[in-house]
This record gives structure tokens, sequence and C-alpha cells, in this order.
């Protein structure tokens, strides 16, 4: 009896000594590179973790503009590298589907309303980086350009300069003048103008038209249905740019201050006018496409009567304006190749997002200008 208790005590205390060595071997060690700091604030922050989206980077990132098109995908690019990102929506029904994008806990939505400042300082407050990436095509009553591009801009910087955030990056638009014919590229260059006198370190970004899966640009065209149109006779050339490659440069912002104060200019490698881009579209959907060139005065009447329209988010006269623009990238501005990435080319990419609206009949017929394009670079065969 004595010998059979103490077999089973002797049992008990092995079993002890093997979870504590277990608990002991998978407890997490922190290593003197595991902390960093800022080097504009001198602000501490630890990494947790091997690296990737269920581990902690340390960095807290603020989106605004983290619904819209280049948002979605710069969050989750941020989210997959362990940041903790605060997502600054006006609709928790859009900003919802982003939580999926980061591991339990590191996606916090807040709301914010750009004319209350005190929302404001809260989303900016616990980061070290904020992302102002907020715009606005078209205006409405609530706001017009200057009160998102311009008035925003500078609340946004003015809470990251009382908040002590280290980092700026605030998106523009390629083309940002304020001698521009349009108001909304002359409300971008004064957003510019005033993220730079709060924050004179802000990293500005100035991305071209940008095209993806969810885009605004290649998905309006592919349908064929509304007045397909251009104006101008199809005489500007536009430099359309990917998506994916813009948010990887923002997430390359995060960790490389070599990009304080610096203004980058994000466009595609090829120069296009909207009458080739629609014929791109034609031979990889395989649809007629039906275009009409339309004088740029009609046009901009066109649009003028439709924008008295209620929930008009289809055409407003200053897009009517934008149209008729060449994209004119900065001589010697920072561009993709500063950050050592490579633009991809539309004509090889097309095919993704323009086959679904082939019919079934020929939905696996192949592109032969793009598709299958094989790029520079070190390729594994596996046998």
């Amino acid at each position: 009896m004595l010998a059979s208790v103490a077999s089973k005590q002797m049992r008990h205390k092995a079993c002890a000594n093997a979870i504590k060595a277990s608990a002991s071997s998978l407890e997490q060690k922190r290593n003197l590179h595991d902390l960093m700091l800022r080097k504009k604030t001198g602000q501490p922050f630890t990494r947790q973790g091997a690296g990737g989206r269920s581990t902690s980077n340390g960095h807290v990132a603020t989106v605004f503009g983290c619904t819209g098109f280049l948002g979605r995908y710069v969050v989750n690019r941020l989210a997959q590298q362990g940041t903790q990102v605060v997502i600054a929506h006006r609709d928790p029904d859009e900003a919802r589907p982003l939580k999926v994008t980061g591991d339990l806990g590191q996606i916090v939505p807040l709301e914010v309303d750009l004319k209350d400042r005190e929302s404001i300082n809260e989303v900016v407050r616990h980061s070290d980086i904020v992302y102002n990436l907020i715009g606005r095509d078209y205006e409405t009553k609530n706001y017009t350009f200057d009160q998102v591009h311009v008035d925003g801009a500078r609340a946004i910087a003015e809470a990251c300069a009382e908040n002590d955030v280290a980092r700026l990056v605030h998106v523009s638009a390629l083309n940002a003048n304020e001698d521009s014919t349009s108001g909304f590229l002359r409300s971008k260059a004064r957003g510019e103008k005033a993220v730079r006198e709060v924050v004179p370190g802000a990293t500005i970004v100035r991305p071209g038209t940008m095209y993806g899966q969810e885009d605004r640009f290649l998905n309006r065209i592919g349908t064929g249905e509304g007045w397909q149109f251009w104006v101008n006779e199809s005489k500007a050339k536009i430099r359309p740019v990917y998506a994916i490659d813009v948010a990887q440069a923002m997430e390359i912002f995060l960790t490389a201050e070599t990009t304080i104060g610096k203004t980058y200019e994000f466009y595609g490698p090829k120069e296009y006018t909207y009458e080739q881009i629609f014929e791109l579209a034609r031979e990889i959907s395989k649809k007629p496409l039906p275009t009409y060139n339309v004088p740029t005065s009609i046009a901009k009447l066109a649009a003028n009567i439709v924008d008295k329209l209620p929930y008009n988010q289809m055409i407003c006269p200053d897009l009517i304006e934008r149209m008729t623009l060449d994209d004119k990238p900065t001589p010697g501005a920072l561009t993709f190749a500063d950050l050592y990435i490579e633009p991809t080319d539309l004509d090889a990419i097309a095919i993704q997002f323009l086959r679904r609206f082939r019919s079934t009949a020929i939905f696996d017929l192949p592109y032969e200008k793009g598709d299958g394009q094989v790029k520079k670079g070190v390729y594994h065969v596996i046998d």
C-alpha cells in the first residue's frame, strides 16, 4: 500500500517536472536586437515572435481612409507583418470586413469624424505612424474638395503633432498643382502644403490612376454598361499604376525612416491614351465595348446637369477636366525605383481583372500580348 502511494507520488512529481520543463522551453526569450528605438522620438518598441500575422512587430499604425480602394490593401499589408492597425472609419459596416486581415486584437476599429478634432486625437493617440489615405473624387453637400483634402489633412497633421506621432504618410495625387485647371488637383496640392507646414517630416505620396480587383477604372470599362466615352479626342495620356504596388511601397514606409520628409510619385511603367485602354479591354474581354468621342464642352455641360441629381456618384465636371490632362511626373522625383520596387505592367496583368467580363464560351482563351510574360528574376523549378 505504502509502496503504491509512493509510486503514485513519484509519477505525479515526474509529470509536474515535465510540464514545468515544457513551459520553460516554450517561454519566449527577448534579445537585445528585439528592442528598437524611433530615431525621431526615441520611442522604444519591442518585437514579439518570429514575425508574421500572428506575432507583433511592436508598431501601432492608424489608417485613415481604410475602407477605400487603396486603404484595404494597406491595412492588409500592415497586419500581415504583425502591426497593430487602428482603422479609422465612418461606417462600421464597411470597416467590419477588415477585422480578418489581422490576428485577434490586432485590428482596432474606431469611429472618426474629420470635423471632430477629439475623435481624430483618439485614433492617433497610441500610434507611431499614421497613414492619411482620405480622398474624394467628387464634391457633396457635406464635404467639398478643400474640406477633405486641405482642412481634413491639416486636422490629421495637427493631431499627429500634438500626440508626438513619429511618422505621417500623406497620400496626394499625381499632377497635384495649385495652378491646375482641376479643383481636385488644386486641393490636393494645397493639402500637401498644409501637411508640410504642420509636420515638415511628413512623407508625401502621389499615385497615378490606380487599378486592381475592386477599382472604378477597369471594372467600369469592362462592364460595357452605360455610355462609355472619352473626351479631348483621347489625346490625354495616363500612366495607370497597380494598387498592390502602391500598398507595398506604403508598407516599406513603416520601417524605412530614410523616407521621412520626402515626396514620392508612383505611376506605371507604360503610358496609355484612353482609347488604347479601351482597345486593351476589348482584346481581353472579347466584347465590342462601344465608345464615343464627346467634345469636352458638351461633356462638361452634361456633367453639370448630372451633378445636380441627388446621390450622383457617376460623373462630375471636375472629372471631365481631369480626363483632358496628361500624367506628368515631376522630373527627378522619387519613384518605385528608389524603393527597389518594379512596377507592374498593365498589359501583363489586365487579364486578371477583365477576364470575368468574357462569356463562358471563351472564358479560358489566353491573351497573347500580356498573359505569360516572364519577368527577370530567380525561379525555382520543382520536379
